[in-house]
């Protein structure tokens, strides 16, 4: 009901996050050029928001104790690699405990068969394997510093430890789900129709194809897919790219001035550091509702800080649909989104 008033430009909340997205790291061993942990590695003086000094959280997860009644579903990743912090298992399982439904997303580079076994025992549900491409030329375009090999062994690793754990009733269902999901690029688009045909014999339950998100994206780039239904980008006339925009988001848009987004209704961001984030989109922390060693997540949620930042983003036209110069425009993380 929340959500349903927002299409209208009234913002009310009276709800707690239905949907966490916690922070286990914000290190990487890889240098992803799409990445804001990767830049950072080319680029060590620029600024993405995190702390390396803090790489983990430094909280208990028994500060969300009251925002984990209400939430449905928790999933551990955002900046960095979730698998370099020792502690994840045992962060899944409490979560996990409480009956959430707990997602993990990794480049798998560190998950070797006693991780493996752990993540399994921990209750987790789903895990997501980042495996851009079948061959070591193309999956180090992107994963740059990481081994295909490795993310094939992950996969077998985590299949081979669930069926032994389902077979001594350690484990009831086929949890983890293992999902092998590769981003749309240029440099596996040989590879993708091989894909669809060996993901299970490789051990994943499922497969995904996402669409690859670019900061330098406006006269294109190397790695955008020449397909244009592989990308998130539109080509105009004069031969520059633009956001794409759901149609009916669009008409929206136009005919109410209102820009719709769930996400911010549904849920937020829950860094390393304790910052409370509108969404995934921002990286950097520019828009942060405050810090939950000073206040509990339900009432940053529910903050005048948070509700003065959801009507800038729906009150706000954003520079790819309106021309106009005195027209407010949508804060910087939104810019480059497609939800």
């Amino acid at each position: 009901m929340n959500y349903a008033l927002s299409l209208f430009g009234i913002v009310h909340i009276s709800h707690s996050p239905t949907f966490l997205t916690i922070e286990p790291s914000n290190i990487c061993q890889l240098a992803c050029p799409q990445c804001p942990v990767g830049i950072a590695k080319k680029h060590p003086n620029g600024d993405t928001g995190t702390s390396p000094r803090n790489p983990f959280p430094n909280y208990p997860l028994s500060l969300l104790a009251d925002s984990f009644r209400y939430a449905h579903t928790v999933q551990f990743f955002f900046q960095g690699e979730p698998l370099l912090n020792p502690r994840l298992p045992e962060m899944v399982h409490e979560a996990a405990q409480q009956r959430l439904y707990t997602i993990v997303s990794t480049n798998a580079q560190a998950l070797d068969r006693a991780m493996a076994k752990r993540l399994v025992m921990s209750g987790l549900h789903r895990i997501i394997i980042s495996m851009d491409g079948l061959s070591q030329a193309s999956y180090e375009t992107y994963r740059q510093g990481g081994s295909v090999e490795k993310a094939r062994a992950a996969i077998r690793y985590l299949r081979e430890e669930r069926e032994i754990a389902h077979r001594q009733r350690l484990i009831s269902g086929d949890y983890p789900i293992i999902e092998l999901q590769c981003l749309l690029l240029r440099s596996n688009e040989r590879e993708q129709a091989l894909m669809r045909k060996t993901y299970r014999l490789l051990g994943a339950d499922r497969l995904t194809f996402k669409t690859a998100q670019f900061y330098d994206y406006q006269y294109g780039n190397p790695l955008m897919p020449a397909r244009d239904r592989d990308r998130r980008y539109e080509q105009c006339a004069d031969g520059t790219y633009r956001l794409k925009r759901h149609p009916l988001r669009r008409l929206w848009q136009t005919l109410t001035g209102i820009s719709p987004c769930y996400r911010l209704w549904a849920g937020c961001v829950l860094s390393t550091n304790g910052d409370v984030l509108p969404c995934c989109y921002d990286k950097a922390h520019q828009y942060p509702y405050g810090n939950i060693h000073h206040a509990s997540l339900t009432t940053l949620f529910r903050s005048k800080q948070a509700d003065d930042f959801r009507r800038q983003v729906i009150h706000a036209s954003s520079r790819q649909t309106d021309g106009s110069a005195d027209a407010p425009q949508q804060p910087e993380m939104c810019q480059n989104c497609w939800h």
